[in-house]
């Protein structure tokens, strides 16, 4: 019989709490943290999560559990907010509210260039270029990008591309672009239609109307009427974009509008932007751990999380109060940044949307939740299982034997975890061996599962036949994981989507569900995914070695060389369409070389 743990008694760490605001780690069990938080007065508040009565179930459940509690004094609330968000991504606290968002943020971008090229950017730019966002997704970026070309048709080309040009493209046919790279338009008036662009994505589109409509006349009172056609083409585009786009607001500006809702132990923060008056649309956060949290609470942790690393607006409108965010984003942003709880006229209606919006997207994901929790249950009926939660399928690509690849997709928590994806480069002794590439993937990934470093499938699914099938039902039982459901999904009859065939290692007849089974599609979605990832890694692999094979075999060209001649020209295209002049004038090599190499690949 073993032992209760001990109540842990609190009295004496509160006794030594200094009355100065910092960070607090609850500790349980081994040292595991438990819940990481900041305090404007740490005494006071250590001492509330003991004194009071009423605390949600999550906390109360997290109380039980303390151990420990550890504390950093900083200088100011600010400087403790900064530190916890810190704690909270690095630590992944059980019982703080966590909100999982990796993804840098999109921008439209404008280089440097003479003839600047218009793109979509994610990171941090060069400095010579100019960057226009954020932007909430991608589709508001394209939309953007789509909107220039058809109104200023700047272009979108690389500069590898945008140098070896001999004759204007597709795009400048269908009049999204004006045709730079062959000269079809003179360096002054394409720096005018990149100005007028900027004006457009600052916001500008009433000056930037107005002197349209000015050059317009003027062309057109000079006789130069297909420069007054093209001015009057950008400005009618330009107002039906006006019409589309703009929010109803008194004034350009940056606003971000955090909407918020919560549904028992789910929530939903849909961010809303605003720039420079124009709606670019906005995207939904669900975090983790919520169970009936305050607004204000989930609030706090969403901008804390959010904007840690993230530009911040001049202007944040929310549906709560919280309390010493605007100080600590002031700090972050290094500008003056206004937090807005109660707003009126036309924000109170931009924080209607997005609250709006909030409810639409929990709707959503429960009503998704909902049918991927029925494709699992029907699953788990299908195959006389109980608890299959987590799923890993594995795939073989190649072509003809040239660069195999097999991926490893993860389906878990109701859906696609990507996080969780590996692909395995296979050299394989005989070409086309897909017994060999998968016993070296499953080998590969198991080995290293049987051992403790990750987390073990409810069920592994293989793309093939019963051979397939047997190579993975050794591997487990080699590595002693023969305690892991197996199924094969072999393609039906002509490759039909809902005639597949599910092949289990005990049974000798394949099980055929019927094509609107809720299994069988959860099945699919995870196959489809596995392709679709196998095919990625082997194209690329694929493309590597075709390209680098080319240089490798010419004399000379080593592994420097050869990365500066890619580099360069954008690819093994771009060197054979170069000259022996340009060629030399590549870092590294001499004319001598330049036309070793350009015979090389005539």
């Amino acid at each position: 019989m073993t032992d209760s743990p001990r109540p842990f008694d609190p009295a004496p760490i509160l006794a030594t709490l200094p009355a100065l605001p910092g960070v607090y780690r609850m500790l349980g069990e081994a040292g595991a943290v438990l819940y990481v938080g900041k305090a404007r007065d740490l005494k006071k508040r250590v001492s509330s999560y003991f004194q009071k009565s009423d605390h949600s179930p999550r906390i109360r459940l997290m109380v039980a559990n303390i151990r420990d509690i550890q504390t950093t004094v900083t200088r100011s609330e600010s400087e403790a907010l900064l530190l916890e968000n810190n704690l909270i991504k690095g630590l992944a606290p059980k019982y703080n509210i966590l909100f999982r968002d990796d993804k840098s943020y999109p921008f439209v971008l404008l280089t440097g260039h003479a003839f600047p090229r218009l793109g979509y950017f994610r990171g941090t730019p060069d400095k010579r270029d100019r960057a226009f966002g954020p932007f909430p997704n991608s589709y508001a970026v394209r939309e953007s990008l789509q909107i220039l070309q058809k109104i200023f048709r700047l272009r979108t080309c690389e500069d590898t591309v945008f140098g070896n040009r001999s004759r204007p493209c597709l795009l400048h046919q269908i009049k999204r672009c004006s045709g730079p790279c062959v000269g079809l338009i003179s360096q002054a008036d394409y720096a005018r239609d990149v100005d007028n662009a900027t004006l457009f994505l600052q916001g500008k589109d009433t000056k930037l109307l107005a002197d349209l409509m000015t050059k317009m006349a003027t062309a057109a009172a000079d006789l130069r009427f297909e420069d007054a056609a093209l001015c009057r083409d950008q400005a009618q585009a330009l107002a039906r974009v006006r019409e589309k786009q703009f929010v109803e607001s008194q004034g350009a500006q940056d606003a971000d509008v955090v909407g918020l809702a919560l549904k028992g132990d789910a929530a939903c923060v849909y961010l809303m932007m605003i720039r420079a008056g124009r709606n670019l649309g906005g995207k939904a956060f669900f975090p983790s751990n919520v169970d009936q949290a305050e607004p204000a609470l989930v609030l706090e942790a969403f901008l804390s999380q959010h904007y840690a690393d993230r530009p911040v607006p001049a202007l944040l409108l929310l549906g709560a109060e919280v309390e010493g965010i605007t100080d600590w984003l002031t700090e972050v942003a290094g500008h003056r940044v206004r937090v807005v709880a109660k707003a009126i006229g036309e924000r109170r209606n931009w924080l209607r949307m997005a609250e709006h919006n909030a409810e639409l997207a929990l709707i959503a994901r429960e009503g998704r939740r909902a049918g991927q929790e029925q494709r699992l249950a029907t699953l788990n009926e299908a195959l006389g299982e109980t608890n299959i939660q987590r799923i890993e399928c594995f795939d073989v690509s190649h072509t003809l034997g040239e660069a195999t690849v097999v991926s490893c997709v993860v389906y878990d928590n109701g859906a696609m975890k990507s996080s969780d994806y590996r692909r395995f480069n296979i050299d394989t002794p005989t070409p086309g061996d897909d017994y060999y590439a998968m016993r070296d993937a499953l080998s590969r990934r198991y080995s290293r599962l049987a051992k403790g470093e990750g987390k073990l499938p409810d069920l592994l699914l293989i793309d093939g036949g019963r051979g397939q099938l047997n190579v993975a039902l050794a591997v487990l039982n080699e590595l002693g994981l023969g305690q892991i459901a197996l199924l094969g999904v072999a393609k039906g009859e002509a490759r039909k989507p809902g005639l597949e065939q599910l092949i289990l290692p005990d049974e000798k007849e394949p099980l055929r569900l019927p094509p609107d089974h809720p299994a069988l599609h959860l099945i699919q979605e995870v196959r489809d995914e596995a392709h679709r990832f196998a095919i990625t890694g082997h194209r690329a692999q694929r493309a590597k070695k075709r390209t680098t094979s080319s240089l490798e075999d010419i004399p000379g060209i080593g592994p420097k060389r050869r990365q500066r001649l890619l580099q360069t020209f954008g690819g093994l295209r771009g060197i054979q369409s170069a000259g022996i002049e340009e060629i030399a004038q590549v870092e590294g090599m001499s004319r001598e070389l330049a036309e070793k190499l350009y015979r090389a690949l005539h």
